[in-house]
């Protein structure tokens, strides 16, 4: 996670990785999105009573369709998970599969979490860093995931140009659970986005959120899995709103 720098009275306040942190942890409870140790073991079920239910359906979905695409390679992989947050996701991947799955993640509350509610399951492990940490020096990955994560990414190119050097030759990376906007639709969204964090009292955490186009994947190998325009999508009483992106490694 990069400093955040924010503009306060025409002049320029950097704010320190563990003050963002804090801040972005106290927004997180403000949305309801931190969750019990009992709801992390849980999830993506969670109670229709709580306030992000529907997204979670969306999760369940987006879940299920993963394991099933990688049980269908019907061999051992070694998985990495960028932005694994609770590792919830990650756990799943882990209990499901034979895959080694390894979750990344620079939110060190969180991580904590994840460890602690995971720590049975053998097949699985965390680190607290970033593609760039020392932790994954020359390690390869066979599926490299990117789930509900690419919005905390200034570069989505720089990201996925990093994710493929942690790839095996035969290896893709998977965007899931993240929105992408059309080229003219980014200036709207980036306004409703600060327009959202001022009125939640958090107007500095606006900077640190980052709307993505397609057009930012034309020089990479993609491939789209799920489209939410498809008609497929549309007719389906699962609806999700989001993509489902595969990215080849580039030597393929």
């Amino acid at each position: 996670m990069n400093n955040l720098t924010v503009i306060e009275n025409n002049s320029v306040a950097v704010i320190p990785d563990e003050v963002f942190a804090e801040k972005y942890f106290s927004l997180r409870q403000q949305e309801g999105r931190i969750y019990t140790d009992g709801e992390v073991a849980l999830l993506p079920v969670i109670d229709s009573s709580h306030p992000h239910y529907k997204e979670w359906l969306i999760r369940q979905h987006s879940c299920k369709a993963l394991l099933h695409y990688i049980k269908q390679k019907d061999i051992a992989l070694n998985i990495l998970q960028v932005g694994c947050g609770n590792g919830w996701l990650s756990a799943q991947l882990a209990n499901n599969t034979t895959a080694e799955v390894t979750g990344l993640d620079t939110n060190n509350k969180e991580l904590e979490q994840a460890k602690k509610v995971f720590s049975r399951i053998q097949n699985l492990n965390f680190i607290n860093g970033s593609l760039e940490t020392e932790d994954l020096k020359d390690k390869k990955f066979d599926m490299i995931i990117i789930a509900a994560a690419i919005p905390y990414f200034p570069s989505l190119k720089q990201t996925i140009e990093l994710a493929i050097e942690h790839l095996t030759l035969l290896g893709d990376i998977h965007i899931l659970d993240s929105p992408f906007y059309q080229q003219q639709e980014l200036e709207a969204a980036r306004q409703s986005t600060q327009a959202y964090y001022d009125a939640v009292g958090f107007p500095e955490i606006a900077g640190h959120y980052h709307h993505h186009s397609l057009s930012e994947l034309e020089n990479f190998q993609y491939k789209i899995l799920q489209h939410p325009d498809s008609w497929k999508n549309k007719l389906s009483i699962k609806k999700n709103p989001f993509y489902w992106i595969v990215i080849k490694n580039k030597y393929q």
